[in-house]
């Protein structure tokens, strides 16, 4: 199986056991998790066994205590079988609030925004390239500090890893790197793809049925053919660009203020040609547009009722021959619910990620622009945009028959949801599509 690529692991485990003690002594009880995925030959994954680590109640140097469980349909142990199910997503929710959403969009991309508007003049080429993907982005950022990721604020109260959720986002930043945020080297990189230079996108995907993967590639092409010709229409050479003053001082300070904690790492890219700037504009109009839009506006849709996406777990699993074992065995869901997410963090998480869910009226979605064709007097960039715009309502079309296609299950699964967060057009409000050019909310 392993030779074949049909195992994978969900892991919420390294990160998290240095912290378990701590956000344990709390109201909350909890455990590091792994969960073992088998790809079946339709296409879908079965979950083989749940791994639930805590630490050892003798102290840290003896390891952490674990135990696995797999399976069961049938009676109390089917019952477990869901409770072990709800720790991992537990896990999962406040690795995807904290981490995939609020860390790896919202925060890395406020230094783009900072260096841009100090380094680049306005009618620099590439400050025109970038700028509709910052739009309210320091703005909403702002907003988050004050209510949202803030000390006593909605995450530390309604989320497992409480007054943590800052530092362990911080650490987890890290091993952050820019050119893992590509898609293509992110899918690599997770493996759920190969590279393979054959292949329409330059990977081969080992889950043929993977929504976001497939979909996020067609986007990625979109974006990638779109910034080469904008870069080749305004540098003609790698030393132009290498002689352009304000793009190296724009990189500069990116790169050694910034995110100046990661500056000495070797994966930065040198800037010094331009498939370096093709490399960095599309990674960041990806992660601004795209990547934001496929973890946030599915938020309400996958996670409006809190027994898909509880945040939060009270209680530490029952053992066989205790009373919370005989009351599970008795009364079931009732001590299901007593162990998630409580009815006042309930509310304001769903609260919270209805608003997140939605689209303003004013909206400006990826390949649009504020005021129409007037942003650059250069026809080749406006004739390469309205291409760009193009291609991705052919991109719309094709997703949709993806949809309609019995034979790819992952696309609607048993709640038969179909898998549209990367439609890149959308209405206002809650409609579960369209990608905005920029994190705005």
């Amino acid at each position: 199986a392993i030779e074949n690529k049909k195992l994978f692991i969900l892991d919420h485990h390294d990160y998290l056991i240095p912290y378990l003690r701590r956000i344990n002594s709390s109201t909350t009880k909890t455990y590091a998790t792994r969960t073992i995925f088998f790809l079946k030959d339709d296409g879908t994954l079965a979950p083989l066994a749940i791994e639930l680590s805590k630490p050892h109640s003798q102290g840290d140097e003896h390891g952490p205590v674990s135990e696995v469980y797999v399976p069961a349909y049938e009676g109390v142990e089917a019952y477990i079988w869901l409770l072990a199910k709800a720790y991992v997503v537990v896990n999962d929710s406040c690795y995807h609030q904290i981490v995939s959403h609020w860390l790896n969009t919202h925060a890395v991309v406020e230094p783009f925004v900072i260096a841009t508007n100090r380094q680049l003049s306005v009618v620099h080429p590439v400050y025109k390239l970038l700028f509709p993907h910052y739009r309210d982005t320091m703005n909403i950022n702002s907003l988050a500090r004050k209510s949202l990721v803030n000390a006593d604020g909605i995450i530390e109260k309604t989320f497992l890893w409480s007054r943590y959720s800052m530092e362990m986002s911080s650490v987890i930043y890290k091993d952050w790197s820019l050119v893992d945020q590509a898609l293509p080297n992110d899918l690599i990189k997770r493996g759920v793809a190969v590279a393979d230079p054959s292949a329409p996108h330059g990977v081969k995907l080992v889950i043929e049925d993977y929504p976001y993967a497939s979909d996020g590639l067609e986007i990625w092409d979109a974006i990638k053919s779109w910034v080469e010709e904008y870069v080749a229409f305004y540098y003609k050479s790698d030393e132009a660009l290498q002689k352009d003053p304000e793009l190296q001082a724009w990189w500069k300070e990116l790169v050694q203020v910034g995110h100046g904690d990661l500056k000495d790492k070797p994966w930065w890219p040198k800037m010094q040609s331009r498939g370096d700037l093709v490399a960095v504009s599309t990674t960041l109009i990806w992660i601004a547009s795209a990547l934001h839009a496929a973890v946030n506006f599915g938020q309400y849709p996958y996670g409006g009722l809190i027994l898909n996406r509880p945040t939060i777990s009270r209680r530490f699993m029952p053992v066989e021959g205790s009373a919370e074992y005989a009351a599970l065995a008795k009364n079931p869901e009732k001590e299901f619910l007593r162990t998630i997410t409580g009815k006042k963090e309930t509310l304001i998480d769903l609260t919270v990620i209805e608003i997140l869910s939605r689209h303003a009226s004013d909206e400006i979605y990826l390949g649009e622009r504020d005021g129409g064709d007037h942003w650059t007097s250069d026809a080749g960039p406006l004739e390469a945009f309205k291409r760009f715009g193009k291609k991705l309502a052919e991109i719309e079309e094709k997703l949709v028959k993806k949809n309609n296609d019995e034979t790819l299950r992952n696309r609607t699964g048993p709640a038969k949801m179909p898998y549209t967060l990367l439609y890149p057009s959308s209405e206002e409000g809650l409609t579960f599509r369209g990608i905005p050019n920029s994190i705005s909310i």
